[in-house]
């Protein structure tokens, strides 16, 4: 990649997962900044410094589907991708809506992360 690394936002509330995603992204070659809650990354309007998002659906407090109106009011950039453990297709259907560029099912492999976020990045 030539230039600045792109900065990956992630908003995921389990420790482990968390530090799994920001591991292969880091060595996927990608800036990545972390947090834990919804209300985190919206206390630093994480979208103004993200390249692409990645966040979980279901979160304590503000859920994945909220924090994304919120930090995309007009559903723009950055792209969005959402994660969960709860496979539904109500679930599936709010992502669509939401304009989510990938929705991967936990567990997911490392390689289908990084190619999510790659095909997200390649169509903003």
């Amino acid at each position: 990649m030539l230039g600045a690394m792109p900065t990956i936002v992630v908003v995921e509330d389990d420790a482990s997962m968390s530090q799994a995603m920001e591991r292969i992204l880091r060595v996927g070659g990608f800036a990545v900044v972390m947090f834990g809650s919804a209300e985190a990354a919206l206390e630093v309007d994480a979208a103004k410094t993200a390249d692409c998002l990645v966040l979980d659906i279901r979160l304590p407090g503000i859920s994945g589907f909220e924090l994304c109106r919120r930090l995309l009011p007009g559903g723009g950039q950055p792209p969005a991708i959402f994660i969960t453990a709860h496979d539904e297709p109500a679930i599936r259907e709010e992502a669509e809506r939401l304009g989510a560029r990938s929705y991967l099912v936990k567990p997911f492999s490392g390689r289908t992360l990084l190619d999510a976020v790659t095909e997200a990045l390649a169509a903003r």
